[in-house]
């Protein structure tokens, strides 16, 4: 079994056993908001800042991220067609079907997969800071319907601790800055939390997803937002066209190879944010649309991540 195969075993072992808490009834279903909490706003955070302020620049800024923006392009720009055109689905609605097809979980399951399968937790940093700062205040904007100013959602991604932890690290590397060792140790032990207490959350909260999607009180599943095909459509977008125009880019159009290759379609596999489905309830749109994505695209990422990693590594 090759190195990356044997880095996936390793992930999903520890989601797996994240997901046997949840079923022994060790954890409760709703404390994966606690892990996921604990990750988000303390470790994942320590990780990027000590990942990224030690990282070779020309790393972290590679054509990598070239592909992904391409292939986000594309997946949204098929979404909102299809639901406005053909489907008809209001600008809001519309907009939470383009990020569930697109906006992949570059946090809790892309730095895992950065650190562990391709050796440098830096390559998702340009992922993350691209979706924080760009994708999001400009889907706000759409979906405020003008309600939050410009400026707001501007500088909303400061308010987000990774990217703020991003771009600190993403200084001291420019200017070649080190902290001391006493600085640095308490914030390397925290992020040494951030892999496995993401993957246990991420294993959880599968576990939360399928008891919520058979509970027959839970009245996201009555949302009328998302119908079936509307989520076929993000599903095959995200786990499926994705990855696949991602890798055609690279391949193709970059000429990439090796690890940059790799790192290029694996990133664009990932599934769906689970943040998606915060904004779906936030707004009040598309519920259903961004829970079933995030599900759906959840359970394939990880068979299809193993296969490429498998025939890319």
């Amino acid at each position: 079994m090759s190195g990356v195969v044997a880095a996936f075993a390793a992930l999903v072992s520890v989601a797996v056993i994240g997901y046997l808490i949840g079923t022994v009834g060790l954890l409760r279903a709703s404390d994966e908001l606690v892990l996921s909490r604990l990750a988000f706003f303390v470790a994942t955070p320590a990780l990027m800042f000590v990942t990224v302020s030690r990282a070779d620049l020309a790393t972290i800024f590679s054509p990598v991220l070239l592909t992904q923006v391409v292939a986000v392009a594309c997946a949204q720009l098929v979404f909102v067609l299809v639901s406005r055109l053909v489907w008809r689905r209001d600008r809001r609605e519309t907009t939470i079907g383009a990020l569930a097809s697109s906006y992949v979980n570059a946090g809790n399951l892309g730095v895992p997969i950065s650190i562990y399968v391709l050796g440098d937790g830096a390559l998702v940093a340009p992922i993350l800071l691209f979706q924080l700062i760009v994708l999001t205040p400009v889907s706000f904007l759409i979906l405020d319907k003008g309600g939050r100013s410009k400026r707001a959602a501007l500088l909303l991604p400061l308010r987000n601790p990774l990217t703020v932890a991003s771009l600190l690290g993403l200084a001291l590397a420019a200017g070649g800055i080190s902290l001391p060792v006493p600085v640095m140790r308490p914030v390397e032990l925290l992020g040494g939390a951030a892999v496995p207490v993401a993957l246990l959350a991420y294993g959880l909260s599968l576990y939360g997803s399928r008891r919520a999607s058979t509970d027959p009180t839970d009245s996201t599943t009555r949302d009328p937002n998302g119908a079936g095909r509307d989520v076929a459509l993000a599903v095959a977008l995200k786990a499926v066209v994705q990855p696949a125009v991602a890798y055609l880019t690279a391949r193709f159009a970059l000429g990439l190879d090796g690890g940059d290759l790799l790192a290029a379609t694996l990133f664009a596999a990932l599934p769906t944010a689970q943040n998606i489905y915060v904004y779906a309830v936030n707004y009040d749109t598309g519920r259903r649309l961004a829970r079933s994505t995030i599900l759906l695209t959840t359970g394939l990422s990880i068979p299809i991540m193993t296969t490429i990693g498998a025939v890319l590594g």
